[in-house]
Formats: C-alpha cells, sequence, structure tokens
C-alpha cells in the first residue's frame, strides 16, 4: 500500500454559538492583539462584529484588515503583509468565505517565511520553512472549508490567471466553524459555496489520489449536500448546520488528496471572467463528471445513492447517467446558471491553456487534452 500523507487542524470546534470559544482561546494562548482579516461587505453586513464584539467585550485589542477581494489579488496579499507589519498583532483572525482564508494565509506564510515576499513563489507546493502566523479561522459560507485545508488561491490580475498554492505550514491552527456565521448569507451565495463544497466532495472522491480514509469523509459530504444544500437556501437552521459541516469534512479529505478539472477550468473563468467560484464549479461539475464517468469504477453509483437515488436494477451506464443528473438537478434546484454568457469563442485558446496548466488538473481521474477542454467549456455557451 502507498503511504498516503494526511494533514488536519490542531483543534476543531462545531456547532451553534462555537464562536464564544475565542476569547478564551485567545487568553489560554497568551496573545496580545489580533490581526482581522475580513472582506469588506461582511464588516458592512455586522458578521464580522459577531467576533469583534467578543473581542472588545474580553479587552483583546485587534487591528481590521479588509483589502479583499471575492477573487483575492497579488496585491491584497502584499498589502496585508505590510499591515500585519504595522498593526503590532501577534496571531491572525480570518473571518469569511474563501477570500479571506486565502488572503490571510497567503498574509500568514509570507510574515513567517518573507523570503516568499514575492507572492508568485508561492505557487505549487512552495518549500516554506516555518508555520504560518498563529491562525484562529472562522468561516461565513458553507463551501470552501479553506479553514481545514493547506491550499489556497490567489489571482494574478496582470497575467489573467489564477494560481493554486499547497503547503502543510499554512493549515490554520484553530477551525471555529458556528453556523449562526452563516445565517446571514443571502441564497445566491449559500448556492454557490454549497455546490463548490459538492464539487469538492465529488472531486476528491474520484480524483488519482483517493484512498479510503478520503473517499469516507468525502461519500459522507456528498450524503450532508445531498440532504442540506436545499434548506440551507432556504435559511433553515438545520440545512446551515449540516452545510457548515459538510464543507469541513470533505476540506479534510480533498486538502490531502486533491482535485480535478472542473477546479482548473473554475479557476481560469473566475480569472478572466470575474465568475464566482462556486457557480462556475457548479456550471463545470456535471460536465466534468460525464467526461470523466467511464473512469470512475463504481463511485457514481455511491454518488447517485448519497445524493438520494435508488439505484436497484440500474446497470453502469444507467447509474452514472442518475449520478451526473441528481448532481444537475440539485444545482439548478438551487438557482445556479447552466450558461455562462460572458464565455467568448475567441478567449477559448486562453482558458484551455490555462485550465490544462491549472495545479488540479493532474488529479483529474482522465487525462484531458485541449481538444477535450474547448468541447466542455463550449457546452456553457
Amino acid at each position: 500500500m502507498a503511504v498516503n500523507r494526511f494533514v488536519l487542524n490542531g483543534i476543531s470546534y462545531h456547532g451553534h454559538g462555537a464562536i464564544k470559544e475565542i476569547p478564551g482561546i485567545i487568553k489560554s494562548k497568551g496573545f496580545k492583539k489580533a490581526f482581522v482579516a475580513s472582506d469588506p461587505d461582511l464588516v458592512k453586513f455586522g458578521v464580522t462584529a459577531k467576533v469583534t464584539d467578543l473581542l472588545d467585550a474580553a479587552s483583546i485589542p485587534y487591528s481590521l484588515y479588509t483589502d479583499i477581494k471575492p477573487n483575492p489579488t497579488i496585491e491584497n496579499v502584499q498589502n496585508g503583509v505590510k499591515a500585519y507589519h504595522e498593526s503590532g498583532a501577534d496571531f491572525m483572525i480570518t473571518i469569511g468565505g474563501g477570500s479571506s482564508m486565502d488572503t490571510g494565509k497567503g498574509i500568514g506564510i509570507i510574515v513567517n517565511n518573507p523570503e516568499f515576499a514575492d507572492v508568485r513563489s508561492l505557487e505549487g507546493v512552495a518549500p516554506t520553512k516555518n508555520r504560518t502566523v498563529f491562525t484562529i479561522a472562522v468561516p461565513t459560507t458553507g463551501g470552501t472549508g479553506a479553514e481545514s485545508t493547506i491550499n489556497y488561491v490567489i489571482t494574478d490580475v496582470e497575467r489573467k490567471r489564477k494560481f493554486v498554492c499547497v503547503d502543510p505550514n499554512d493549515i490554520p491552527d484553530i477551525a471555529v466553524v458556528d453556523p449562526d456565521m452563516m445565517s446571514s448569507m443571502p441564497k445566491g451565495l449559500t448556492a454557490s459555496t454549497g455546490m463548490d463544497a459538492l464539487t469538492h466532495a465529488i472531486e476528491g472522491y474520484t480524483t488519482a489520489a483517493a484512498w479510503e480514509l478520503s473517499d469516507t469523509l468525502n461519500l459522507e459530504a456528498i450524503k450532508l449536500i445531498g440532504a442540506n444544500l436545499r434548506k440551507a437556501v432556504a435559511n433553515d437552521p438545520d440545512g446551515r448546520e449540516g452545510m457548515a459541516l459538510a464543507q469541513y469534512v470533505t476540506a479534510m479529505a480533498y486538502s490531502n488528496v486533491g482535485l480535478g478539472i472542473a477546479h482548473s477550468m473554475a479557476h481560469t473563468l473566475g480569472a478572466v471572467y470575474d465568475t464566482p467560484h462556486g457557480v462556475a464549479c457548479a456550471m463545470m461539475l456535471p460536465i466534468v463528471m460525464e467526461f470523466n464517468a467511464e473512469c470512475t469504477g463504481e463511485k457514481f453509483k455511491a454518488i447517485a445513492e448519497a445524493l438520494g437515488v435508488d439505484t436497484a436494477g440500474m446497470d453502469c451506464a444507467a447509474y452514472r447517467k442518475a449520478a451526473i443528473d441528481a448532481v444537475r438537478q440539485l444545482s439548478v434546484d438551487v438557482g445556479i446558471p447552466t450558461k455562462l454568457d460572458k464565455l467568448k469563442a475567441e478567449d477559448l485558446p486562453f482558458l484551455c491553456e490555462s485550465a490544462a496548466a491549472d495545479a488540479c488538473a493532474p488529479g483529474n481521474p482522465k487525462p484531458a487534452t485541449i481538444a477535450d477542454f474547448e468541447a466542455m467549456f463550449r457546452k456553457l455557451m
């Protein structure tokens, strides 16, 4: 049997009201001042304050950093490193979805590994020597699971591309997964981040590096998403709690075994058209599943069943189609579009080359040619 590495958070807290643990965690560690990284909309709508109010009540000083975009950029990270040094903080709290978490990971890694100040040098598997700044990660979306991953994605605006960084040193020390932090998510964001989590789970389940431990986690995440995403979009508290758990569970797995070309293609759509990541993943997932189906053994049978399909009597072709149909129906039910109006034929060569070069592409169970990428992108037109 091959040797499989599995990197996880040191500690995580789960459940309604979990954020109330944060002041005690900080005081037990002896930290003096927090650097709070959170995107401006979360500050505007009072979500960030759910945590900073607790810091105020406990007399824990903090500096708030909000120069964070939905697809975080090199500049967001560079400005954050400067702000961290100027703040006098000795640890970090990231509050948000993938954008805040990824920006925070880039900041924390460079603060403790200044030789990587050129953010592009972190692409791929960078040989950093030191752990990131001590980080408490508080997700506000039920999708990315960035609070429990060793990955982050940064946008290179100048070159119109996203690059993936994979580094065991960047995983947050503590994750605080409180579904109450997700209750103000609008329907569209709940849907797109939830479909991002489903893409993580299905790609992680079928990726080339998948094995028994990751399969157990990803299959459970698919079941949780199938049972809870529609309810979460309707703002049902049980649905929110189920999605909070699902996105964390699949992130534990995909972070260690990788993803596939649905993510490769979503990354380039985000870089070129600023398409929200979860929307891009949701649109690509059933298309990529069709492409991969013949290389997945009986796994699509398990996916179909996890999404509530009775596969009794179905042959291989039937249960594979049933799995794809169930994913497509869930996406439609939560309001994700099936076409991308911005997509232009003249952009296809760049999109295909970028997707082929993306760090997630090698994990796909079936190799894709430039022609394959073009055929799949065209299904969005």
